[in-house]
């Protein structure tokens, strides 16, 4: 056997084991590509009026008082302020729920277009760990994993297979571009061919980020391919003893860190878009700001700010050129496996690339399937050349 048949048959088996998972990570992937721009365009009416902006704002912890309104008990996490003098002030309480407040009023605008922030929720949770659900999630996120490697592998194999058996200008033509006229198995090996060369790239820059994004195996091995030291591996949340688990926020202190945090972001990065912190606030180790001048997107726009948890004075300023180079490539993977590391065009590309991959693996299981009615006819399987010359016909 050939390393070019060997390389086929495992191209062939990867794709059928893992072929329906693929399958779903790619479709989610096109539905979860422009989910920023949509769900700010949806959430596009949840601003103060020019009336209201020319007011002083109102105390953060009253702000996020307001946000917890008359249920003591909720906890939030997280706060965002926005640069955008007429953007509300976002309060996360966990994965679970959002709310805006305004900022001039105290007024709770809501939790956000609900139904558009299920929707991608929903196809997160699938495309994550299969909609699993408490410790069901690892189970889903380790096949999701599986999956990924699986696919990189599939991707990687599939260029050696392209490469036309007789190496003539038209046969490389026809393995490049569409051609019309095809019908059956002609027809999805023309298209399996096309779009595999076409979205070789985008899809290996996807998939392995997605695999680094997976295996803390492999994000260690981003830090050392750049001369680095990986970080220490935290315990999982289910790990973590009870009392490391945050207790109840006190929002007495938060307005003094917050007067200090944006004064030195002004100073230090004047063109600041948004400045989060996590809740509650530390009183052992220091507060961390999280300040960003980009899209959200870019790490290199983002650094971060730290006081000291008693003063509330500023410690350090941590930057991305300050970070190690294997954790700057770290940083970057996270987008690049959205594709919002390169902005509009990025995230297009990336949308295509997962149609692609959709194609991919509907047209690769339907030569599998056609070959496996062949063997159960008794029919002899069609050789690779033979379908090659069929499509090039």
């Amino acid at each position: 056997m050939t390393l070019r048949k060997v390389f086929f048959w495992l191209h062939l088996t990867a794709g059928v084991l893992a072929g329906a998972v693929i399958l779903l990570m790619s479709v989610t992937g096109v539905l979860l590509a422009f989910e920023r721009q949509i769900v700010a365009y949806s959430e596009r009416d949840l601003r103060a009026t020019t009336e209201q902006a020319a007011r002083e704002r109102l105390p953060l912890s009253e702000i996020v008082a307001a946000a917890r309104g008359t249920d003591g008990e909720a906890q939030p996490s997280n706060v965002t302020i926005r640069s955008d003098r007429f953007a509300p002030v976002t309060v996360a309480f966990g994965r679970e729920r959002t709310v805006f407040v305004n900022p001039y009023t105290g007024v709770v605008m809501g939790e956000g277009a609900g139904r558009v922030r299920a929707f991608f929720e929903v196809n997160e949770n699938l495309h994550r760990w299969l909609a699993m659900k408490g410790e069901a999630r690892d189970r889903g996120k380790a096949v999701n994993g599986a999956a990924n490697l699986v696919f990189l592998f599939i991707v990687l194999s599939g260029l050696v297979i392209w490469i036309p058996r007789r190496l003539t200008r038209r046969a490389f033509r026809n393995a490049m571009f569409f051609r019309g006229g095809l019908r059956g198995r002609a027809r999805d090996f023309s298209w399996h061919h096309v779009l595999g060369i076409w979205a070789f790239l985008p899809l290996v820059a996807i998939i392995f980020s997605g695999v680094v994004i997976s295996y803390p195996w492999a994000s260690r091995l981003v830090y050392r391919a750049f001369g680095s030291t990986p970080p220490k591996q935290q315990r999982p949340a289910n790990e973590r003893a009870a009392n490391d688990r945050p207790k109840a926020v006190d929002l007495t202190s938060l307005d003094r860190f917050w007067t200090a945090a944006h004064a030195e972001t002004v100073r230090v990065a004047p063109r600041w878009q948004s400045i989060s912190v996590r809740l509650p606030l530390s009183k052992k180790e220091p507060v961390a700001f999280a300040v960003d001048e980009g899209n959200g997107a870019r790490p290199d726009k983002r650094s971060q700010l730290l006081l000291d948890p008693v003063t509330a004075r500023v410690v350090e300023h941590k930057t991305y050129v300050q970070q190690e180079a294997g954790q700057q490539a770290r940083a970057w993977l996270r987008w690049i496996h959205t594709g919002e590391a390169g902005g509009i065009a990025g995230q297009l590309v990336a949308m295509l690339a997962s149609a692609a991959a959709v194609v991919l693996v509907w047209t690769g299981i339907a030569l599998a399937l056609r070959r496996f009615a062949r063997f159960l006819r008794g029919a002899p399987a069609p050789s690779q050349s033979l379908v090659e010359e069929e499509s090039n016909a």
